[in-house]
């Protein structure tokens, strides 16, 4: 039987994957979000992700393959495997938010057939493909699982912005609902992923893989948050710190900063969640999403202290945000920790203009109520230097703060000379 693949949710890892497929396999994207999919039929891609010319290629289907594009869950219905790579987000308490994967599943379960397979992708706890998702699409179908219909889980590894590690560059970890399902999943995703694959025992440890990945970098960045605020009352660099015991072998160079975006700062809590479920209470991996979720007010705090060092007024100052993206040269605001450093230095009185080239004005001011400014002024107290784009190193901020303005380096990157404070 040829492979027909629908892939619900054509975000960020959506849509590489389904375009990657789509050049050996007859695709069809499937989103609910109507603007989206009729911007995607124009090729164009409002996450960067996937270039124009890329898109195009696909869009023209040629010899039962390409890409074609959809809002009706009608159009996917002679598929017999089913990707799912839609959001799981938390909510305001940090709880998982299953709502677009169970939905999600009750939309294939409506259209499932004997032998379907059905790949889930997005990042969950241990257990969700199999005892959340699993049910719902037995209900929805009236078919029976390892039975009538199959499953596997492949967590995506997408690193929005990166235009080196591409998602075929990137190793895919992948599993199935039996060994022999296991087998056919991996032999699919290693006919696009020239990194290769590694097909994992079961469902469960392929979830609980991808989900201590992002939570050990978390911790890590966490541990270095921790030496800054350490530093920082010692007055000592902490950059020179890190560069001094960079030097051994073994030790690992992660920096300071602000950890947001669509998996290190929520991927954590999944696995505290399906711990705390179990009885276990969850120190370490706790301990650094408490201290990664500080560091926005933190920074905020550090640039106000510094102002009233420098005799600079805090009431009405004008202040500069360079950044608002959860990381450097990618439109992504999904969970940026750039927010809480405007929020604390707006609860101050402070004038904060926010400059951002590569965020979608509209989405921040849906989300943020902030009206990104298109051109930087002059004489600004504070310039808060906080995602490092590379247009930011063609700005001389010297030249645009006031006289006796100060510079806060988030990231790290900027000449020592240059500036009044940095993590």
């Amino acid at each position: 039987m040829k492979n027909n693949i629908a892939i619900l949710g054509l975000g960020y890892v959506g849509l590489p994957l389904a375009v990657e497929f789509a050049k050996k396999y007859n695709v069809i994207g499937y989103d609910i979000n109507k603007n989206r999919v009729e911007e995607l039929k124009l090729a164009i891609d409002n996450t960067l992700e996937v270039s124009q010319d890329n898109l195009k290629s696909v869009l023209n289907k040629q010899n039962d393959k390409g890409l074609s594009l959809s809002y009706l869950s009608s159009d996917i219905k002679d598929c017999n495997i089913f990707i799912v790579t839609v959001p799981t987000p938390v909510d305001k308490n940090n709880r998982p938010i299953l709502t677009p994967l169970i939905e999600s599943s009750n939309t294939i379960g409506q259209i499932l057939k004997k032998d379907d397979i059905v790949i889930y992708e997005s990042t969950v706890y241990p257990g969700v493909t199999e005892e959340v998702c699993v049910p719902v699409l037995e209900k929805s179908s009236g078919l029976i699982f390892n039975k009538d219909f199959y499953c596997g889980y492949s967590p995506e590894r997408i690193n929005p912005g990166d235009k080196s590690r591409t998602i075929t560059k990137i190793k895919k970890v992948t599993s199935g609902s039996t060994p022999e399902i296991g087998v056919k999943i991996n032999d699919l995703y290693a006919s696009i992923i020239t990194a290769g694959t590694h097909l994992a025992s079961s469902i469960k440890v392929a979830e609980a893989a991808k989900v201590i990945e992002n939570a050990q970098r978390d911790i890590n960045i966490a541990f270095v948050n921790e030496l800054a605020k350490i530093f920082n009352k010692l007055d000592i660099d902490t950059q020179e710190v890190l560069m001094a015991a960079s030097t051994k072998w073994n030790f690992l160079p992660f920096k300071p900063g602000l950890v947001g975006g669509h998996c290190i700062g929520v991927d954590p809590y999944y696995l505290a969640q399906k711990a705390q479920e179990v009885g276990y209470h969850p120190e370490i991996v706790l301990a650094g999403r408490r201290l990664n979720d500080s560091m926005g007010d933190y920074v905020a705090t550090q640039v106000l202290k510094l102002m009233v060092q420098n005799n600079i007024p805090i009431k009405k100052s004008k202040v500069l945000m360079l950044g608002i993206t959860f990381k450097e040269n990618c439109p992504d605001i999904r969970n940026t920790k750039a927010i809480d450093v405007y929020k604390t230095l707006k609860s101050f009185n402070l004038d904060v203009e926010v400059y951002d080239p590569w965020a979608n004005k509209d989405e921040v001011k849906k989300q943020f109520n902030i009206t990104l400014i298109d051109t930087l002024k002059n004489n600004y107290d504070a310039i808060v230097h906080t995602v490092c784009h590379d247009q930011f190193k063609e700005i001389n901020l010297n030249d645009i703060k006031s006289k006796n303005g100060l510079i806060y380096d988030v990231k790290g990157t900027l000449n020592k000379d240059d500036i009044s404070g940095r993590l």
